[in-house]
């Protein structure tokens, strides 16, 4: 007898059969789907500092963030070589301190020129082999993006969607009319990412290294359902969701987010933000980015919910808004995800 085997199906058992083994894609050991661990207890957060400009980030720097009581670094350095990446790796390990995640960033999967779309997922391949040769776990990738068309305001999102095919029928209560081609580029560029991603599965199960995708600042997925019911659309654990706290704030609150993404998160970035005036029944609204602690995330319940949800793994603080030092962004850490 034969039986048909997909791609994604056997990645999937693959992948779950080397988690059962003892090797997990896993953040700090734990498995990603830690919500399901008998006897779970809450373990401070492995914290981390996102670098957006790689050259910044030397002997000196590494020093003062192991000095600071950070235990890594994430760090936007996808496109160097392999011999870079390992000389990276030591450098940080010298110190103490580990690469955790590789930022990718934006993606134009939906672009119309198939020749962009291949060169796409080529270096989303290339992330994927740098972040193994620096030791991290993940990747951050954003699929794809819509820009210059007529969309809801963020607190105004309802996503009406077939659970199934991800088909989006509307994006707000009322008339959508004037959403229609942000709707129709919103169908594309989902067929189009899931497309790209399924490309990327078998190159993050041979190098060990997951896929994280995120939703910032593309304008598609913008409700917690409809991006958590993107991101579990693939059914493999090689791809989960690397969740910014702060980012979304304009659409949901926080603890909406993580409620309903739930084990779907794999790691956590981390800012705050200034809602001016809650609109709309998740409590999202127009603000703008605020010094950690400032503003109105409040993040004694995120830290509440992320204990409900069994969380545990990294969380990358990213300096948005006024000068706060590094000693003063893991104090802040300490006090809300630490024991």
């Amino acid at each position: 007898m034969t039986t048909n085997v997909t791609r994604r199906h056997f990645l999937g058992t693959a992948a779950t059969a080397i988690v059962a083994g003892g090797f997990s894609p896993a953040i700090n050991g734990i498995a990603a789907e830690n919500s399901t661990t008998n006897g779970w207890t809450w373990q401070p957060l492995s914290k981390a500092m996102f670098v957006a400009n790689p050259a910044t980030v030397t002997d000196a720097y590494c020093e003062q963030v192991k000095k600071a009581g950070f235990d890594g670094l994430m760090v936007w350095n996808w496109d160097i070589t392999i011999e870079e990446a390992r000389g990276f790796r030591l450098m940080l390990e010298k110190h103490g301190l580990r690469h955790h995640a590789v930022c990718r960033g934006w993606l134009t999967t939906n672009s119309p020129d198939k020749e962009k779309v291949a060169e796409d997922i080529e270096s989303g391949e290339k992330a994927l082999r740098t972040a193994a040769a620096t030791g991290a776990s993940s990747i951050l990738l954003v699929p794809a993006q819509v820009h210059g068309l007529v969309m809801p305001d963020p607190w105004d999102f309802e996503m009406d969607f077939d659970p199934k095919t991800l088909n989006v029928k509307a994006v707000a209560a009322g008339d959508n009319a004037p959403y229609a081609d942000y709707i129709k580029a919103q169908n594309l560029a989902t067929e189009s990412s899931i497309r790209a991603v399924e490309a990327l599965i078998p190159t993050a199960a041979r190098e060990g290294v997951m896929i994280g995708i995120e939703n910032v600042w593309n304008n598609l997925w913008c409700t917690p359902e409809y991006f958590t019911a993107f991101v579990r659309s693939f059914d493999n654990p090689w791809v989960k969701a690397h969740f910014d706290l702060g980012n979304h704030t304009k659409y949901s609150r926080c603890e909406e987010w993580l409620k309903v993404l739930g084990h779907s998160i794999i790691k956590l970035d981390l800012k705050d933000f200034a809602v001016r005036e809650f609109k709309g029944k998740r409590g999202g609204g127009p603000g703008n980015w605020a010094p950690i602690g400032h503003g109105t995330v409040d993040w004694k319940n995120v830290r509440k919910t992320l204990e409900e949800i069994r969380y545990s793994g990294w969380v990358s603080m990213e300096p948005t808004a006024g000068n706060q030092t590094l000693e003063e962004y893991s104090q802040f850490l300490d006090e809300h995800f630490g024991a």
